[in-house]
């Protein structure tokens, strides 16, 4: 079910908010209405290109700035080409292209793609001049692209962290997996309802969100970053308790029932404030912040009963001895750990 929760995730298109995703009531979201209807979407994101034509005489920067527009122009989705206006050493040259779709729209960022890979190189080559591609609206893009592109680098290094800290901890091998593979799955999930409500629209009047909308650049590292921290901390605490049972009795089903039977009351407690803390995100008047709140009370409600309550004891009764085993190479190589002071309270029984 998790799984078809996160379906959703495949479709995922982030953007930075714009005017365009503020309540109706808002000034700025009717002035970026006024400016859409009376002279179309792209007024409200044009890209800024900056010509530096340092090194040509007058005659052949004008023809360089002239041919700039007309290739750019020339693309389907630019709608004009606001003239240039050069500084007063007549060495560099600003002009605006407007685009015919939305800042937050990807056909905007396909077109910027198109200006800096296929068509200003040309210009550039031809003249040797340099013509930069810049201001708000290709800013928001490059960041989210970079914020994308740095998503799986960031969750490979988290993870990984965690998971030789958490080795070292409790030195097991299939618990950490199992662990990594819920909070995933939560964390996706999440997501996927988010894309749904605010991407597709599906229930989001429910929300009092006004059509849909791109999903806001940050959130996924966001979401994993604070959801990832969460959900580990459920996490230990309930292994830290099976643990215990497990050193003592030798018995892995014996020592979930107790340890989850422990810790069940306490996590789902938490887990509620935790829950009730982020709904209340939904009762803002920013989608921004309803789209912030939704993704993190779903996570946190997801991790603490579905998989924390559920999916673990139930996996961990399931592979029985085989959740606490570690290669003999392995277990001679990491150091060993004393997290709960075991070695301790044997010493002390030992001089008694």
């Amino acid at each position: 079910a998790m799984l078809v929760m996160a379906v959703p995730l495949l479709d995922l298109e982030t953007a930075f908010p714009s005017a365009g995703s503020a309540p109706e009531e808002t000034t700025h979201r009717r002035a970026h209405d006024l400016v859409t209807e009376g002279f179309g979407p792209g007024f409200n994101g044009p890209l800024l290109m900056v010509v530096d034509h340092s090194g040509l005489s007058a005659p052949d920067a004008s023809a360089a700035v002239s041919d700039i527009g007309s290739v750019v122009r020339a693309d389907p989705n630019v709608g004009f080409i606001v003239p240039g206006a050069s500084n007063p050493a007549g060495d560099t040259t600003l002009m605006q292209a407007i685009p015919l779709t939305g800042p937050a729209d990807a056909a905007t960022k396909d077109l910027l793609e198109r200006m800096r890979g296929e068509i200003l190189p040309a210009v550039e080559s031809t003249y040797g001049i340099e013509v930069y591609v810049t201001g708000p609206t290709a800013l928001d893009i490059d960041v989210t692209k970079q914020l994308t592109d740095r998503l799986p680098w960031v969750m490979t290094v988290v993870i990984g962290l965690i998971f030789v800290v958490l080795m070292l901890a409790f030195r097991s091998l299939l618990v950490l997996l199992k662990a990594a593979i819920g909070i995933l799955l939560s964390i996706g999930a999440a997501l996927g309802i988010v894309v749904a409500v605010f991407q597709w629209g599906w229930g989001a009047s429910l929300l009092g969100v006004d059509g849909t909308m791109a999903i806001i650049s940050f959130l996924p590292v966001m979401s994993f970053a604070i959801l990832f921290g969460l959900s580990m901390d459920y996490e230990v605490f309930i292994l830290s308790r099976v643990r215990e049972e497990w050193l003592r009795t030798g018995d892995a089903r014996d020592s979930v029932i107790k340890g989850v039977g422990a810790t069940a009351r306490v996590i789902t407690a938490a887990a509620a404030i935790m829950t009730a803390v982020f709904a209340g995100f939904l009762l803002g008047d920013q989608p921004v912040v309803k789209m912030i709140g939704l993704a993190l009370a779903v996570a946190v409600l997801l991790d603490a009963t579905v998989i924390r309550l559920i999916l673990v004891p139930s996996t961990m009764v399931m592979f029985n001895r085989a959740n606490w085993w570690l290669p003999r190479w392995l277990d001679r190589i990491l150091p060993n750990v004393d997290i709960e002071g075991e070695r301790l309270f044997d010493e002390a029984e030992a001089t008694d």
